[in-house]
Order: structure tokens, then C-alpha cells, then sequence
């Protein structure tokens, strides 16, 4: 995940997010690789602790608006984001597993992520974004290679940061051409975003009750998103709607939506229900990919590492007590002094060939 995408759901300003960017720079240009939360929490303390230096090189590098980065990371941890930034990486291709020809349906049970909402939505526009730049371009492909089905997406949008608003509205209008459908499932279509709504082409409205005011203007949003039916009282019938039935509204063969229409909805030829024998964890294929965390040497160790490298404080010098020398030592050093300095000045004549005076 790169620093704009992590700036936008931080909520992060300009200057803040340049100073993240320069983060990933610093990263690659000095080999420390962020694989983790705390990578990247060890990389900015660094960056502190050395504003001078880096300041130089990258630009201007203030600790304050470090500080309220580390903060935005705090909330992010204390969602567990510590956990989520982690190894190893979810491979986004075991989506797209088959078994005898058919696909197989992967559930996310998002219980937990739903009461963090920050974290929920930087895993969900992640998984989009990644899906975008991995698939090629399919154009209209006869089946989807993935389809995401998002249950309660009112939560989803609940108090979301305007940036993943932005970033969900363009990748659902993108990632169509990669082969891959969105739908969000939520009581009411005024749950989600205009923009977002926009680009849902195919609608399935089942009954909503009007017992109150609000319930009545409810009812009355939910019909104005349907292209109109001039045969078809929709604000009347949405509360008319019995087990089975729905509005619908698809895409028509010139990729417009379609007049709404009262439908009888075929029931899935499925059961819900506890399993008679619980499948073990061991059981599932990717088991063995995912049962273990690692902890890949990255930016936190090799920073700590550094640390522990600092030189060593020099050891201070000692202090020697000299002992006061007796007369006969003092003579005796006179004498040595006396003919240390005769055979000196012998040296230096032989080896200059200076002459004795």
C-alpha cells in the first residue's frame, strides 16, 4: 500500500503526506524495506531523530508533522492494524481458485473489522485497488472472473473518510472492464454514496416498510434511483412487495439501465444452516500459507540494529601518582641526562658529518 492511498484514508494534509512519500522514498533509497506497521512507525522516528540530515537531501522535515503522522498510525494500531500490515501477504490470486471448473465462494467474516471502521475500509479499497492493477483489461467478458458481494453496506460507508468514497466510486467504474463485479447489499439504496450509486447498473429492490415519516421518505429515495416505469406506481409497490418479489433493474444490451420492473425472485438452490460436521481449519487449501506470521528482517530490525552499532564511550584516562624522587635519583638522572646528550650529539655528526668544535 502505497503513501497516497495510506495519506488519503489517514486523512492526512499536504504537507503530512509529502513527508510520508518521502518516507517510501528514504525506504528504497537505503534498503529499508517496510513490510509491517512498526517498520514504518521506526522509519519516521528515525527520520526525526536525523531532520537535519534528511532535510537536505528530501526537503523540508519538521518533527511535528511527524508526530501527528505516528498519531494517525496509533489509531490505525489500535484498530489492529498491527495484524493487517503484516506476513505474510494476502495473495489476492487465491480469490480466483476454481475446483472442477466452478468457482469457489470465499467468506470474509468481518464481524470484528465492522466495529473498526477505519481499518475496514483501507482493507476493502486495498483489495480493489489491487485487484485493479493486477487483472488485464477483458472488455465484455461472458462471466465475471470475481464477483464481491459487501453485506451491510451501510457500515461500510458509515462516517467514511470522503478520500475511500472517492477511490471506491472510480474503481467500481473501472475494475468492470477487468472482469469484476461489485455489489453492495444494504436495506436501503440511499445507505450508499451518490457517487457510488451511480455506477451500479444492475439493482435488486426488495420490500421496504413506511411506518413513520422518515420511513416514508426513505421509501420515496429508493424509488427515484430506479429509471421509471410509466405502467409501474414504484413508490407504491416498493411497500407492496411480498416474500419473493423485488424491483429490478439491469443493465440493457446498450449498457443502459433498464425500466424497473416487479419480479418474482427464483430462491437459491442452496441451504443456510450449522453444518452437520464442522469442516477443521486444517482442512482449507491455503491452511498451511497463511497459519504462520513472519517476521522478515525489514526497516524495524536493521534501524535497531543500528542502534545497538553505536561506538562504544572511550574509557577515561587513568590517573598516575608520581612519587617524589630522592637526591641520589635525581644525580643519577643529571649524569644519564649529561651523557644521554653527548652520545646524541656523536650520532648527529657521524650521520651529518658536521665538525667538533
Amino acid at each position: 500500500m502505497g503513501p497516497l492511498l495510506l495519506s488519503r484514508l489517514m486523512g492526512l494534509n499536504e504537507t503530512q503526506t509529502g513527508i510520508l512519500t518521502m518516507a517510501f522514498r528514504i525506504s528504497d533509497d537505503e534498503g529499508l524495506t517496510l513490510l509491517d506497521l512498526k517498520d514504518l512507525q521506526a522509519l519516521l522516528n528515525h527520520m526525526g531523530d536525523h531532520a537535519a540530515e534528511y532535510t537536505t537531501k528530501y526537503g523540508n522535515l519538521t518533527k511535528q508533522s511527524i508526530g501527528a503522522i505516528q498519531r494517525k498510525l496509533l489509531e490505525l494500531d489500535s484498530q489492529g492494524a498491527s495484524h493487517f500490515f503484516s506476513e505474510p501477504a494476502l495473495r489476492l490470486e487465491d480469490f480466483l481458485q476454481q475446483e472442477k471448473g466452478k468457482g469457489v465462494i470465499n467468506i470474509l467474516h468481518a464481524v470484528e473489522l465492522y466495529r473498526q471502521p477505519l481499518l475496514y475500509t483501507t482493507f476493502l479499497l486495498w483489495l480493489l485497488t489491487e485487484l485493479f492493477e493486477m487483472l488485464p483489461e477483458v472488455g465484455d467478458a461472458d462471466q465475471p472472473k470475481l464477483v464481491f458481494f459487501f453485506d451491510e453496506a451501510h457500515l461500510l460507508f458509515k462516517d467514511a473518510n470522503p478520500a475511500f468514497v472517492t477511490q471506491i466510486e472510480q474503481v467500481v467504474r473501472l475494475i468492470r472492464s477487468k472482469g469484476v463485479g461489485v455489489y453492495f447489499v444494504t436495506q436501503n439504496p440511499i445507505d450508499l454514496p451518490d457517487e457510488v450509486l451511480g455506477q451500479l447498473g444492475n439493482r435488486v429492490q426488495h420490500a421496504l416498510r413506511a411506518f413513520t415519516p422518515r420511513d416514508q421518505k426513505a421509501v420515496k429515495s429508493a424509488a427515484e434511483t430506479f429509471r421509471q416505469n410509466p405502467d409501474l406506481d414504484v413508490e407504491s409497490v416498493i411497500g407492496e412487495l411480498k416474500t419473493g418479489e423485488a424491483l429490478v433493474s439491469f443493465l440493457n444490451s446498450d449498457g443502459q439501465p433498464g425500466i424497473v420492473e416487479r419480479a418474482w425472485i427464483r430462491p437459491p438452490e442452496s441451504k443456510i444452516g450449522v453444518l452437520s460436521q464442522p469442516i477443521p481449519l486444517e482442512a482449507n487449501p491455503f491452511y498451511a500459507t497463511y497459519k504462520e506470521e513472519l517476521d522478515r528482517e525489514s526497516a524495524y530490525e536493521l534501524l535497531q540494529q543500528k542502534l545497538t552499532d553505536v561506538k562504544e564511550p572511550e574509557q577515561p584516562d587513568r590517573k598516575v601518582t608520581k612519587e617524589k624522587p630522592s637526591e641520589l635519583q635525581k644525580m643519577a638522572t643529571s649524569v644519564l641526562t649529561s651523557v644521554g646528550r653527548q652520545i646524541g650529539r656523536e650520532i648527529v655528526r657521524n650521520i651529518f658529518g658536521g665538525r667538533r668544535r
